[in-house]
């Protein structure tokens, strides 16, 4: 491996957004990338670094029913969850001293990298959550933090995301560029996941999202090509405008196959004795359904649903490289205005006291609500700031922001793209790495970035 590769996984990224940004733009050449089902984070990237699908790598979403512990969990972090040969793993079969720096990809702890920095909190045994991030080796959290201050975990997600998490993550790569001279350096890059989501992609917010990012990456670009490095640019999916909330658990309990639990008034899943239930993740759930006896009955009730497209069976799973056996038993997919909500109860005074705040690991599905402050109260901004006041403090504080509306939200992903124009991209500095017809296939990008190490 003789080439220093910089791989930029600029989330969103789409040819109708690269129009707005003329420094991605003079890459040299770009061609679309071919996505894999659900159109997700965590799927994409596991199938970017061990060219294989979710069938092979086990990464069926951003989480999954764990069925051996009973528990549905999002956005774990370990990277033992990927299953298969990384890009590293393979390079190093020849070039034992590869040395690889992944900055904010996920699954980065565990994995077998030379130097990592990945968002992680501070959580303290009172209940208190700090903003921090976890790093390897362990004085690289001193060395950045030194130089660019904590890392802006409220900026990275949650009401108030925005561009100084993303300005923080390329500022931390050109430092770890320059300082540490990794071979392969790999940058997730989050701003454009934001104010789509938020107001939609065809929204005036989209395009300044795209242009204030654009200024942003350049100094990290201009760094690479100075030092001669090969430069990569993908993303993962592209987000489109959608109008229509689903909520497939309330029509599976309203049905009787979802059950919850109640304590202090509240209810809370239960998935070890619900019949059906799903884990909503953007546009695509996984069902799980406990009785095979069960299955047509719900596959014809989750296909009468209004914005659903399509039902997976196991043939349906099979084609689309999601037969896995952390999948649902059935995998509902969107229409393209359409997204799925967790919600499960009928009465929002019954709702958890976590659906009201920004909990990502609490919530047994995702939920884009969390990008805003809830609109139908006015006192809502003035809460949060006593909110964090008493964290300053160091008080105990729940902080119940954010709204149980999900119509307020605009934007979605996880189906496969419609158009090409809203899909992802693949860019380079290496034309031979762009060269051909037709997209490039998600399960090519590691031999690409392979390719690129070795010119």
């Amino acid at each position: 491996m003789t080439k220093q590769v910089v791989v930029l996984d600029v989330v969103g990224l789409t040819p109708r957004l690269l129009r707005k940004m003329p420094r991605l733009r003079s890459l040299p050449l770009a061609r679309n990338l071919e996505t894999v089902l659900p159109a997700v984070t965590c799927s994409a990237q596991a199938t970017f670094l061990t060219g294989a699908m979710p069938s092979d790598h086990g990464v069926v979403g951003n989480g999954w029913y764990f069925r051996d512990l009973g528990e549905v969990f999002l956005w774990r972090q370990h990277n033992r969850l990927v299953q298969g040969e990384k890009v590293w793993d393979v390079a190093r079969r020849s070039n034992p001293s590869y040395k690889v720096a992944n900055v904010c990809w996920w699954y980065a702890m565990g994995a077998e990298t030379d130097l990592l920095v990945t968002p992680r909190p501070i959580y303290y045994a009172d209940g208190r959550k700090a903003p921090d991030c976890y790093t390897r080796p362990v004085e690289l959290h001193d060395r950045l933090t030194a130089k660019l201050g904590d890392f802006p975990l409220f900026n990275y997600w949650g009401p108030t995301a925005g561009i100084k998490s993303s300005r923080w993550i390329v500022a931390a790569s050109r430092q770890i560029l320059a300082e540490d001279n990794p071979d392969l350096l790999l940058t997730y890059v989050p701003h454009l996941d934001y104010d789509l989501q938020r107001y939609g992609a065809s929204s005036v917010q989209a395009t300044r999202a795209a242009i204030e990012l654009d200024g942003v990456l350049a100094p990290l670009l201009d760094d690479a090509e100075a030092r001669g490095a090969t430069v990569i640019v993908l993303s993962e999916y592209g987000i489109t405008d959608v109008a229509r909330p689903v909520d497939v658990n309330r029509v599976l309990r309203a049905e009787g196959l979802l059950e919850v639990h109640t304590q202090d008034g509240m209810e809370y899943l239960d998935p070890w004795t619900s019949r059906a239930f799903a884990v909503a993740d953007h546009q695509v759930a996984h069902v799980y359904v406990k009785d095979p006896a069960d299955l047509e009955a719900v596959g014809k009730l989750l296909a009468g649903i209004s914005g659903v497209a399509e039902v997976l069976d196991a043939e349906g799973k099979k084609r689309y490289g999601l037969d896995h056996e952390r999948s649902g038993e059935l995998v509902v997919v969107a229409e393209p205005d359409a997204w799925f909500t967790y919600y499960y109860w009928l009465d929002d005074a019954r709702a958890p006291d976590f659906a009201r705040g920004v909990e990502i690991h609490r919530k047994p599905g995702y939920d884009p609500a969390e990008l805003f402050f809830d609109p139908a109260d006015r006192f809502v901004k003035p809460r949060a700031a006593s909110y964090l006041l008493k964290k300053k403090l160091g008080m105990r504080y729940a902080m119940q922001v954010v709204p149980l509306d999900p119509s307020i939200v605009r934007g979605s992903h996880g189906r496969l793209p419609a158009s090409p124009e809203d899909g992802p991209v693949f860019l380079s500095s290496d034309p031979a790495l762009v060269e051909g017809e037709g997209p490039v296939a998600a399960t090519a990008v590691r031999d690409l970035l392979l390719t690129a190490g070795s010119r």
